[in-house]
């Protein structure tokens, strides 16, 4: 069973990590919502407050597939402020494990290398902080262990990258005739 970590720091986009944790539970990958503080009430931008399943100090980073970073603000910078976030995306990204990132997430990679030579996507905006990539306008891009995508419209098509990514196409493509995308 695949395991992944939705990060939220304070100011972090709902829908991007809502939805993307609502439908990797669909297939049964196992989505914890994690906050990157000792506190398990996490506010978005938009004032909505999410109870999270564990803060970061509980979690065994090395039984996890896959880290995930939505955005928002402040909730990017705030994540990217997360200094144990940070060491875990380092080694996740020198292990070649599965990250990713949407909205102004991307930024974070961008910052730390991870996207040179990549093919990569993001918030209009941020662009200028995906050093080295070749960026594009796409929905989701998949370069290697790393899918970017550009916000919170894109939601539901980031977390069916993901899916596709750790279950397959066939699940991915299944999942969402369930739920009636792009009708």
């Amino acid at each position: 069973m695949s395991y992944v970590c939705v990060f939220l720091a304070e100011g972090f986009e709902e829908v991007e990590a809502l939805t993307t944790v609502d439908l990797l539970r669909r297939v049964g990958i196992v989505a914890e919502m994690v906050s990157v503080t000792e506190q398990n009430t996490v506010t978005g931008s938009h004032g909505i407050s999410v109870i999270t399943d564990k803060a970061i100090g509980e979690i065994d980073f090395s039984k996890v597939d896959m880290l995930v970073l939505p955005g928002g603000m402040p909730g990017t910078r705030n994540l990217e402020e997360s200094e144990l976030l940070m060491q875990q995306l380092d080694l996740f990204y020198r292990e070649g494990k599965d990250i990713s990132a949407i909205c102004a997430a991307p930024s974070i990679l961008g910052h730390r290398g991870f996207l040179e030579g990549r093919i990569a996507c993001c918030y209009p905006t941020f662009e200028s902080h995906l050093s080295g990539a070749v960026v594009t306008h796409n929905e989701v891009e998949e370069s290697g262990n790393i899918i970017t995508s550009r916000g919170m419209g894109c939601a539901i098509a980031f977390s069916l990258a993901i899916i596709e990514k750790l279950l397959g196409k066939e699940t991915a493509e299944d999942l969402a005739k369930k739920i009636v995308y792009q009708c």
